[in-house]
């Protein structure tokens, strides 16, 4: 890096550090960013001060090669914006040539999704450990419930664990769920957790503790109910007396398994995306690896061609 390039770099990190107050780790990452992309553009001839937009597109592109992950490559890009644009607000640019740079596309994950079988392992043997007696059984009554009710409605964890005693009260086979925004849905419940949820209002009645709380599973925390943590925590023990891999499991892969078998027995997208609580339908549309899974199925079963080819196999 030339003196003036590394002297526009150490002034950019004293602006960072001073104005920012940017942490000690940021400025180095920055740093370390920057002095990688002098390097590039020393092979191209140019200096960092001097860099087109042609220049950095040729500097992502070099990332990419090198295997660098599209979240890496973001990082990179936001330390470059950064940094030209406060050359562009000092005056020591005319220009800021990231202005039009295209962030690089980051490869959408699947959610991680359990088999219909795994949940039946999960929830049998919960259902099981409530039988045995014990001081604790109401804490395995409760989680019972919890986890029926999760699989039951895809409720975020969040919803779950806030719901109010008042559901206890409600008749039928529908939950109310207030969900973000403070939004409202109904949501439908199986006839497991109608029972689940009627023993845990009995065992929690039980309790005088209990009895004043606003919340269907009161607990002694700061928020007044159990902890989105300490539930997480119990659903992946359970997972390992299962004979489940711990990070196979969460509350959030246990509302994935919900909308993934909804829609892989037929499901309608759109009913999924109001049961999820999702406001756009792009959201819930991560999970149509399952319907272009059934529809190939659908294809190959019922279409007159793929029966026809078939019966020349």
């Amino acid at each position: 890096m030339s003196d003036l390039s590394h002297a526009r770099v150490e002034a950019f990190l004293e602006m960072l550090s001073a104005e920012r107050g940017a942490a000690a780790n940021t400025l180095v990452s920055y740093e370390r960013d920057l002095d990688d992309l002098a390097s590039f553009l020393s092979g191209r001839g140019q200096t960092v001060g001097q860099a087109s937009r042609e220049d950095l597109t040729a500097y992502l592109k070099d990332l990419s090669h090198r295997g660098f992950m599209p979240t890496s490559q973001a990082r990179r890009l936001s330390a470059m914006r950064q940094f030209y644009k406060f050359l562009y607000a000092e005056g020591l640019r005319t220009d800021d040539p990231t202005s039009i740079l295209d962030a690089p596309k980051k490869a959408r994950s699947l959610p991680k999704v359990l088999s219909v079988e795994d949940v039946d392992a999960m929830l049998s043997l919960c259902e099981a450990e409530t039988q045995q007696e014990g001081d604790d059984q109401p804490v395995r009554i409760r989680r019972l419930a919890m986890v029926e009710l999760l699989y039951a409605t895809g409720m975020r964890v969040s919803e779950l664990v806030a719901l109010p005693v008042k559901v206890l009260s409600q008749e039928g086979r529908f939950l109310v769920v207030r969900g973000k925004g403070n939004k409202e849905r109904l949501v439908p419940l199986s006839r497991t957790a109608i029972e689940a949820l009627a023993r845990w209002g009995a065992a929690r009645a039980a309790d005088p503790a209990q009895a004043d709380s606003p919340f269907l599973f009161p607990a002694k925390s700061k928020e007044g109910h159990v902890a989105r943590q300490v539930f997480a925590r119990e659903l992946k023990d359970l997972a390992i007396r299962a004979g489940l891999p711990a990070s196979a499991v969460s509350p959030h892969v246990l509302r994935h398994a919900f909308a993934s078998h909804l829609l892989g027995n037929g499901a309608d997208l759109r009913a999924v995306q109001e049961l999820l609580g999702h406001s756009d339908i792009s959201t819930t549309q991560i999970y149509t690896h399952v319907l272009d899974e059934r529809l190939q199925q659908l294809v190959q079963t019922h279409h007159p061609l793929a029966k026809q080819a078939k019966n020349l196999d």
